[in-house]
């Protein structure tokens, strides 16, 4: 079956647009071929720096016939609405309707209609231009004449179709002011010449004479493995770095590995500053030694093949990086030399937020929120309170004004460098993690006492003047706070209660739902153990976790099901009845051995379960919960709860009302599927 070829050459897409904007191709193709009737075998998109392509095979040469039946209005019906299905339908009259009867309804017309298919280059050249109209840029301009957006000036467009033994057809349609070919180039130094293209195989053959790989994750493939076997023949190894890897490989089309070195003397900077300096400013890859250490070396990723053997090109970059580096050298030096508390002053001169004062107004909530978590979290108060003081003094800093990404980082290196205690320079870093699922997260006291500090202060005074996140709006980064907070909680096994105000509260139950959820979690179970006033996340957590185990045995699954027998028992009685049911249980209206039996436990697993809770053994109290299985089963054999004498019914029900609300004891059961 036939194939199609699009190519859309331009001038250079930021590496970054670039796989978005190939999957956006395919979708918004793929999606117009199916809705066009036109039903494909498959597709597959591809991007370089200067190319969007897309093939897509097994395409049909036109489209299906179609005929489907429109359903209209009653005979009788008066004229405008005849007249409207009339339109609708294409009919002339209502001689070209047919009259169907409904029992109900009575008798309605009826329109066969008939839609004949369509060429698929005729679709094609329909479809096509649309398509680049809407294509969704995160950011496009302008050029030339006309109204037509790009991200960068188009050149040409490919679009073939054609089977594998035919000459293949040009797809006919223009876009500002581009008509359609099959004309591509190839590398633009390398192989600058214009080249024909037919269909897809001999496309990709013709690039790559070209110097140009067409796929994105092949040319990752070929800078990771030269840049490997390049850094094992010196006995070095590459820091790997996925991000960095997806860039460079959006930045060439005939990729070449090289190796540069640098001065040893600029390893006396703390190898993260190296690392940001060669990775921002020249794209490189840096090198550790045999021993772990940093390497005075970098791997360079060319887009052309030198004459030279990269000699130029290897020096030039080693000449930038030098430069990059004698400034870090000049920031780090000028840092240390200034004590980290001096720059505390011009932290009044910078505003965290109009509404919430400038950074060091913020400083000073950190040290007194610190200071009162501290305790909480076996922290020493003074201590946290001289991190929380001197955690966001690196922002003054020239190592940091150059490097953002470095703050928290530099702090603690110029904290420990000037003699602050190990604890306190590390809370200066750690106090701003975890950032993200995958980020470490906070394990001394200090750090712990600072990191929250810093995240509910966040919370709080955003919520305060009623900054909240509302859909995918979070420009704050109050999402990630909260997790982080949650984060922190839980994996350093922290009872911690949250003191908020309500809707904030309700905002971490949200997360913690999404945490739990991410983690395994069934929602179900996590919305059972979460109340509007839980505010103990560790205990939602370890309750959600004993939950799910009791309910993954068979004694759990079986106690459900007698819980929500008993809760539709009682449900239905109360409401019949206009009252609750919560009294004592008579011992002397017990008339079976059954319901004795289960009277005896459920008291003993009350006690059991209740002694548990209060000491937050909810795996304990889950088990206690698992050994009525045996009585709640055979109650529900033996014992018909709606006895003739009210008496009996009525302690059956406070029986099983003591059931309900010992089991509710751990976890709200009625919100448990199953």
């Amino acid at each position: 079956m036939p194939e199609l070829l699009l190519e859309l050459f331009s001038e250079e897409i930021p590496a970054r647009f670039q796989r978005r904007a190939a999957d956006d191709l395919k979708k918004a193709v793929t999606n117009a071929l199916v809705d066009a009737g036109l039903v494909y075998e498959g597709a597959k998109a591809f991007v370089t720096p200067r190319r969007l392509a897309l093939t897509v095979t097994g395409l049909p040469t036109r489209s299906p016939d179609t005929s489907e039946e429109k359903k209209g209005p009653k005979v009788g019906a008066p004229q405008p609405a005849i007249d409207g299905f009339l339109r609708s339908a294409g009919l002339a009259s209502l001689d070209q309707a047919k009259i169907e009867s409904d029992p109900k309804k009575g008798d309605f017309y009826v329109a066969q209609i008939k839609k004949p298919g369509a060429e698929a280059v005729t679709l094609l050249s329909t479809i096509l231009p649309k398509i680049l109209t809407d294509f969704p840029w995160a950011k496009s301009m302008r050029w030339g004449r006309g109204s037509f957006n790009w991200v960068r000036p188009l050149r040409a467009i490919t679009a073939t179709f054609g089977s594998e033994n035919e000459e293949p057809v040009v797809i006919p349609f223009s876009s500002n002011e581009l008509s359609s070919g099959q004309t591509t180039f190839g590398h633009r130094f390398l192989a600058p010449e214009a080249i024909r293209v037919r269909r897809f195989d001999d496309y990709v053959e013709a690039l790559e004479r070209a110097k140009v790989v067409l796929d994105i994750d092949r040319r990752k493939d070929i800078i990771r493995t030269d840049a490997e076997h390049l850094a094992f023949a010196q006995g070095l190894t590459v820091i790997g770095d996925e991000g960095l890897l997806e860039e460079v490989a959006g930045l060439v089309e005939w990729p070449v590995v090289m190796m540069g070195s640098f001065d040893p003397a600029f390893l006396e900077l703390p190898e993260e500053v190296i690392i940001a300096t060669i990775r921002a400013n020249q794209k490189c890859f840096c090198l550790r030694d045999a021993s772990g250490k940093l390497a005075p070396n970098f791997i360079i990723t060319a887009n052309t093949v030198a004459t030279d053997g990269g000699a130029v090109i290897v020096a030039g970059n080693e000449r930038v990086i030098r430069a990059r580096l004698s400034d870090a050298m000049f920031f780090y030096n000028g840092d240390l030399a200034l004590p980290l508390e001096h720059g505390l002053p011009k932290l009044e001169e910078t505003v965290f937020h109009a509404k919430l004062g400038s950074q060091f107004a913020r400083v000073e909530r950190l040290v007194k929120l610190a200071g009162e978590i501290a305790p909480q979290v076996g922290a020493d108060p003074e201590r946290a309170k001289r991190a929380a003081m001197l955690a966001k003094a690196d922002l003054t800093t020239g190592m940091v004004g150059e490097f953002p990404e470095l703050q928290g980082l530099m702090g603690r290196y110029y904290a420990a460098a000037q003699g602050e205690p190990a604890d306190i320079a590390t809370a200066v870093e750690m106090h701003y993690k975890p950032l993200g699922p995958t980020d470490k997260v906070p394990t001394e006291p200090v750090s712990i006492a600072v990191a929250l500090a810093d995240k509910l202060d966040l919370l709080t005074g955003f919520w305060a003047i009623d900054e909240k996140p509302t859909g995918s709006r979070d420009p704050f980064a109050l999402r990630r706070a909260a997790l982080g907070v949650i984060r922190i909680i839980t994996e350093n096994g922290l009872r911690f209660p949250l003191n908020v105000e309500v809707d904030l509260l309700a905002f971490f139950h949200d997360r913690l739902k999404v945490s739990l959820r991410d983690a395994g979690a069934r929602h179900d179970l996590v919305d059972a153990v979460i109340s509007a006033e839980s505010n103990d996340i560790l205990q939602i957590t370890q309750r959600a976790e004993a939950l799910s185990a009791l309910l993954s045995s068979a004694d759990g699954q079986n106690l459900l099901a007698g819980y929500k027998r008993a809760a539709n028992i009682l449900a239905a009685e109360e409401k019949k009845d206009g009252r609750s049911f919560a009294g004592a249980i008579e011992q002397d209206a017990l008339k079976l051995p059954e319901e004795t039996a289960l009277a005896f436990s459920v008291d003993a697993v009350h006690a059991a379960v209740a002694n548990h809770v209060a000491k937050d053994d909810y795996k304990g109290a889950m088990a206690e919960l698992a050994t009525l299985r045996a009585p709640v089963d055979s109650f529900f054999t033996a014992v018909l709860v709606n006895d003739a004498d009210p008496a009996v019914r009525i302690n059956r029900l406070n029986l099983l009302a003591r059931l309900r609300d010992t089991m509710h004891l751990v976890a709200d059961f009625s919100k448990v599927a199953g």
